[in-house]
């Protein structure tokens, strides 16, 4: 299989036909082998029974339904778990994303790039209550992954299947699988694409969710960057609040012994505070340390990826490098 296309879906029935329609005229031009998954996200209306109609009729198309609503980055990572394609695309079920261009996400992962991101340059969407918030949050994951993208929230990817074989997704975290994979090594591009208004049905998205891209971002920020290496997190963090103590040690030891002034002062309990939490972050950094190398040694998991190797054979498990 060349390419899996996945869609989830939630409360879309009057979108869905037509986004199967155009999709499968894309896919018929681009002229290689594909499925259409579409992931039925616990929907109240009636979009399984339309997505049944269809994949009943072509068996290109996959259907998978979840018990209740939870969430579209479930709904990508069962996508993921059964896509049987090389590539894998991913898009809205509102029609919003254009599927004209799937065929310049796929251009560019065939020069080279691992993740192909879309950027809604000239999004369709309420200022204030999604573009504005939107803004802010793609310049807040910028900054903290170094990985600089204008559009974290665009559904509309393009991935190698490897991207993401190793990385498991929760809460909100598929906006960041871009920053994630350019972290560990992967080519990432960004290009822009067409965004339409939205014609039928509501938007499931509200501006509470931007706030949740936060804990979500601090979390991918420590499995990409401190994972294998937790102490670095927390003792730079502990060395910090031993410097702090230090200072408000020399601090107090002048006012009391050369000033002369009352040693009972806000810089007393400062300096306790400073070293009682260097102390705990140094014991957190080791305890991190532990699990992290229990997590790799017991799964067998390796703290590197390789991207190619030439002529090394098997290694131990008996997998070609």
């Amino acid at each position: 299989m060349d390419i899996s296309i996945i869609a989830p879906v939630h409360n879309e029935e009057n979108n869905i036909r037509e986004l199967y329609a155009e999709l499968l005229k894309e896919m018929e031009a681009i002229k290689k082998s594909f499925e259409i998954m579409f992931i039925d996200d616990g929907s109240s209306d009636n979009s399984f029974e339309v997505m049944k109609a269809i994949a009943k009729r072509d068996k290109r198309v996959r259907l998978i339904s979840f018990r209740k609503n939870f969430g579209q980055t479930a709904a990508l990572a069962a996508g993921f778990d059964h896509a049987k394609g090389q590539i894998v695309i991913t898009i809205d079920a509102d029609m919003q994303n254009d599927p004209k261009d799937i065929k310049r996400l796929l251009n560019e992962i065939d020069k080279g790039y691992s993740v192909v991101s879309g950027w809604r340059r000239r999004r369709k969407d309420n200022f204030f209550t999604r573009i504005a918030p939107s803004y802010i949050a793609n310049h807040i994951i910028s900054f903290v992954s170094g990985v600089k993208l204008h559009d974290y929230g665009c559904t509309l990817k393009a991935y190698k299947k490897e991207v993401f074989k190793d990385f498991k997704l929760y809460s909100q975290m598929h906006r960041f699988l871009p920053a994630y994979a350019k972290l560990n090594g992967a080519k990432v591009k960004e290009i822009e694409v067409n965004h339409r208004p939205r014609q039928k049905g509501k938007s499931k998205y509200g501006i509470m969710k931007t706030f949740n891209v936060i804990s979500d971002l601090l979390t991918m920020k420590f499995l990409g960057s401190f994972s294998t290496r937790p102490m670095y997190l927390f003792g730079s963090i502990g060395l910090l609040c031993l410097l702090l103590g230090f200072i408000s040690f020399f601090i107090t030891a002048y006012r009391t012994f050369y000033l002369g002034k009352p040693y009972a002062t806000p810089m007393v309990f400062m300096m306790v505070l400073f070293f009682i939490t260097a102390v705990q972050l140094f014991m957190m950094g080791f305890l991190a340390e532990i699990l992290s190398r229990i997590y790799y040694e017991v799964r067998k998991k390796r703290t590197y990826s390789v991207q190619e190797s030439i002529n090394l054979g098997e290694d131990n498990n008996g997998q070609g490098r």
